[in-house]
């Protein structure tokens, strides 16, 4: 497309471990569209370390910079999980099965998870994402990107989320925002602990709205809303439930959406921005088929599955939608108004 086509639109995505490699190939395939033009990005978890690296590799490089920075992320995260003691397999590898639901120590750290607290381990110290993050993002000049990023963590005080943006953004932040209780000791910020983002926004559309030009929000999204069965297995039900519990704040904020752009006089605040909002979604049904253990899985061959799967997924949203961006929703925001 032309200039004159150029599109601005901000990024939404969601977290979800090791499937955040999905988010990776959809973000890779985007950045090959000149016509879009990128405002903001919000992310948890796993998203906001594709966000933060993102913006960063936008700033270093442009988008052939972005690229690059996601391919050498993830590729330093698999390299750092070869030493894991979490790995498939050799019937997992043969059958070509994406899980750790065999692994001995995969089992034991689910059994450990319900009776023993991160506090009682205190052999166990530091992320080894944390030096990932610090070698793969330029945190100064990821202050000073034109591109706003959006992070999100939960407040274990008060419950609530907080937004980090560009210049507050540090390795604890996004780790912060990755923050898993049950796997890790919290993440003291400002005095404040944090947990995972995903229990108060995953990710936060707020902020897109309020503080960013565009009107066209592109939801990456990892978590199923919804199952064509109800689970039955032990692991089954607690993945649903935390399926559930990182999509609940996402959906009342769509329902939000939803309801206010239904009325006739928004006003002149929030209503308004609200009302000219677009909003689409990326989203694949091989998450349908991939159990929680898999979040955990840091393979380079898996992490490139999923970015083909991300690529190809992204490919058909812009040959079915590309169109629509800047001029309707292709999400059926009132499908989130059932049930009221």
């Amino acid at each position: 497309m032309s200039d004159s086509n150029t599109r601005l639109v901000d990024l939404g995505l969601q977290g979800g471990g090791a499937h955040g490699a999905f988010t990776w190939g959809v973000l890779d395939r985007l950045l090959e569209e000149d016509w879009l033009e990128f405002d903001g990005v919000s992310g948890t978890s796993a998203g906001a370390m594709n966000a933060a690296v993102f913006v960063d590799g936008l700033a270093a490089g442009g988008r052939e910079g972005a690229r690059m920075a996601l391919e050498r992320f993830w590729r330093r995260v698999a390299d750092a999980g070869r030493t894991s003691p979490m790995q498939r397999g050799l019937i997992e590898r043969m059958l070509g099965l994406w899980t750790l639901d065999y692994s001995p120590v995969f089992l034991a750290l689910e059994a450990s998870a319900r009776m023993i607290s991160p506090y009682d381990l205190h052999a166990v110290t530091g992320n080894p994402l944390e030096t990932i993050l610090a070698e793969c993002v330029d945190f100064d000049r990821l202050s000073r990107a034109p591109t706003k990023l959006f992070v999100n963590a939960t407040n274990v005080r008060t419950g609530r989320g907080r937004i980090f943006r560009n210049a507050e953004v540090t390795p604890e932040v996004l780790l912060a925002s990755a923050c898993l209780p049950t796997m890790f000791q919290a993440v003291e910020i400002d005095g404040d602990a944090y947990w995972d983002g995903g229990y108060s926004g995953n990710p936060s559309i707020t902020p897109l709205v309020r503080e960013c030009r565009s009107h066209d929000t592109i939801l990456v999204q990892i978590n199923p809303i919804r199952r064509p069965e109800p689970p039955r297995t032990a692991r089954d039900i607690q993945n649903r439930l935390n399926e559930i519990a990182f999509n609940s704040v996402l959906i009342k904020e769509l329902r939000a959406l939803a309801l206010i752009r239904d009325v006739v006089d928004p006003g002149t605040g929030d209503g308004r921005l609200i009302k000219a909002m677009r909003v689409h979604r990326i989203a694949s049904d091989l998450m349908l088929e991939l159990g929680y253990s898999s979040k955990l899985l840091v393979e380079w061959d898996f992490f490139t599955m999923l970015r083909d799967d991300g690529r190809k997924v992204a490919d058909e949203f812009l040959a079915s939608h590309g169109k629509d961006i800047g001029i309707r929703s292709t999400l059926d925001l009132d499908a989130y108004l059932e049930g009221i």
